[in-house]
């Protein structure tokens, strides 16, 4: 087997390495959104507390002033119903009179109505602080745990490129160019090992004589699986290649 092929698939095994470290230094920003979209949510909730408190705070102000209104109307009806000379006026400002004082529960009913809803929203608030606290708290340590796996990755990921790097030292330039370009098509993946006269990624049939060449010792070929395109290497390359041999005598008896 070509010895090349043993030092590429010492870079194969750093790249698919390297592959799963970019997806997961990717993969950061999207965990640490979803940490601040938590405060976020957090901040949001205590904002419509607020905004409910305030708004039933001024309604309250506003059922208040009605039943100010309709009571001073019903007051002045009534002073004015002892100034009155004639019948008819009296039963006149007696009419208002009723209307004001109904207009008036009702609006002491709306307010009493305003002012439980208020206490609610009074207890809303307080609580919304707490979780907006307690959601600081914990974002704040989740964010921590991230940068700090980020941080291991990406040195991870710096080790893994220098032992890309130290085991391309063996490859030939054509060859790595080669697998690099398959690799990119493949899914990463631009070398397959030859498992029980197989692609060990197709799985397609090699056919016997290249797995006895690629046993062979000294060997300069390189092969290709006919199928997925990838470049082919025996790990056990004499177990194989006596494999391979044996099987083809036995067809050619």
């Amino acid at each position: 087997m070509n010895p090349a092929l043993k030092h590429l698939s010492e870079l194969q095994a750093v790249d698919l390495s390297l592959n799963h470290l970019r997806a997961r230094l990717a993969d950061f920003p999207r965990r640490l959104a979803e940490v601040d979209a938590q405060l976020e949510t957090a901040r949001g909730d205590l904002a419509a507390a607020k905004d409910s408190l305030l708004g039933s705070q001024k309604d309250r102000k506003k059922y208040e002033l009605d039943v100010e209104q309709w009571k001073e109307s019903a007051r002045k009806y009534r002073d004015q119903s002892f100034q009155v000379k004639t019948n008819e006026a009296y039963k006149a400002l007696q009419h208002e009179i009723q209307n004001a004082e109904t207009e008036m529960a009702r609006a002491e009913d709306r307010l009493l109505e305003r002012m439980m809803a208020g206490e609610e929203f009074e207890r809303r608030v307080p609580a919304a602080v707490r979780a907006l606290a307690e959601a600081e708290a914990a974002t704040a340590a989740q964010r921590r745990a991230i940068e700090a796996e980020k941080a291991a990755v990406e040195k991870e990921f710096a080790s893994a490129q220098a032992q890309y790097a130290e085991a391309a030292r063996g490859v030939p330039p054509d060859l790595l160019e080669d697998y690099q370009k398959i690799a990119e098509r493949r899914h990463g993946i631009g070398l397959a090992e030859v498992r029980h006269e197989s692609c060990g990624q197709c799985g397609v049939r090699i056919l016997p004589h290249v797995v006895q060449d690629l046993g062979r010792a000294g060997s300069d070929d390189i092969f290709h699986c006919e199928t997925c395109t990838r470049i082919l290497w025996l790990a056990d390359s004499h177990g194989a290649a006596a494999s391979a041999s044996q099987g083809a005598e036995r067809r050619e008896d």
